[in-house]
């Protein structure tokens, strides 16, 4: 099993969603489940498992065991319908009495997967959950997915889980089951490098027979420290804005500004937005401080308070996915650029008062 977490949450989605379709080339069972804020882990999964199951019931060899595990299904929504109740999913068969319909979920879960991998097993294939912004899946939730896992992988049972997430992933798997460290592995997904970062633009574009001045590929590389998305950004706006070919350092400085614009309004405000005037303060300081990551003792020197009176601004910042702990003390972005953003958002020195 493997959980992939991106350095600073970009380009995961694009990582997932080319893994997903080599899977499915591959004519494996897939899920692709998006964890957003405020819903359970329930209510996202059993959808998708659902359409997952009732594919695995149309093969003639996994057919029983296919609806066994759509029974298990009815008795896990069922089971856990009053305790969260934001599950959704139709029964196309009814609960077997005692079989995954205890309204426990980490037991429930275990035996529910168990069932799929089973029928998975017999069609000869394997089920793959992708799970993006797994960060947001509540720690519980979380630990009851891990112990699930566990005991299909114990029973050798097809079923694997590919997350993406923030960060702070690791270490609130970590927190989740002490045993989540040796049970899947964290590459990083990060900047691309120099060279790389020159491919990514210099490439497509010479496709359609459009070239760049070395200086203005050095410019968009500096400008957006090589992060994925920011590139497909500068891509975009460098292309809109040159009159002709070779795209120019001068273009790219227009462009600059149009990318800078667009991700201010819809990226990095989106964000912001979602911040109480407590939070805001407390990423306007560490931005003032630079990039980071920071020491959360300079931050609250910064608002001339003391560190433990931020503990909780701190915590709801880090379950608000804006910024994660490297390092015990340490504080950093989880999004790259958000420090000049927030002085561009909240210029000035008055945003220390309050």
């Amino acid at each position: 099993m493997f959980c992939l977490h991106p350095l600073r949450g970009v380009g995961k989605t694009v990582l997932l969603d080319r893994m997903r379709n080599e899977a499915e080339a591959a004519d494996m069972q897939t899920l692709r489940i998006e964890a957003p804020e405020g819903r359970s882990l329930p209510a996202i999964l059993t959808p998708q498992l659902r359409q997952a199951l009732l594919r695995l019931s149309r093969n003639e060899q996994a057919r029983e065991l296919g609806h066994r595990a759509l029974r298990a299904l009815a008795g896990f929504a069922k089971g856990l319908k009053l305790r969260y109740q934001d599950i959704e999913v139709g029964f196309d068969f009814e609960p077997e009495p005692g079989l995954a319909d205890n309204g426990d979920l980490e037991h429930d879960l275990q035996a529910l997967l168990e069932a799929a991998g089973a029928a998975a097993q017999r069609a000869g294939t394997a089920l793959i959950l992708f799970v993006d912004e797994l960060q947001y899946v509540e720690e519980s939730q979380l630990a009851a997915l891990i112990t699930a896992l566990r005991r299909t992988a114990q029973r050798q049972l097809p079923v694997v889980m590919i997350g993406a997430g923030l960060p702070q992933l690791p270490g609130r798997m970590g927190r989740a089951k002490s045993y989540a460290e040796r049970l899947f592995d964290y590459p990083e997904v990060g900047p691309l490098g120099p060279d790389p970062a020159r491919v990514a633009i210099e490439k497509p574009a010479a496709s359609q027979g459009v070239y760049f001045d070395p200086r203005a590929l050095q410019r968009i590389v500096r400008e957006t420290s090589g992060y994925p998305y920011f590139l497909q950004e500068w891509g975009k706006h460098v292309w809109d804005v040159a009159q002709q070919s070779p795209i120019t350092e001068d273009d790219v400085i227009r462009a600059s500004r149009e990318a800078i614009a667009a991700l201010d309004e819809s990226f990095f405000r989106v964000r912001f937005d979602r911040l109480t005037p407590a939070e805001k303060r407390y990423l306007r300081a560490m931005a003032q401080l630079g990039p980071g990551p920071h020491r959360s003792g300079d931050v609250a020197e910064m608002l001339g308070r003391k560190v433990s009176s931020f503990g909780p601004i701190r915590s709801q910042l880090i379950a608000k996915g804006m910024i994660w702990s490297p390092s015990h003390g340490d504080t950093a972005f989880t999004v790259p650029m958000f420090d000049q953003f927030m002085k561009r958002i909240m210029p000035g020195d008055d945003w220390r008062q309050g």
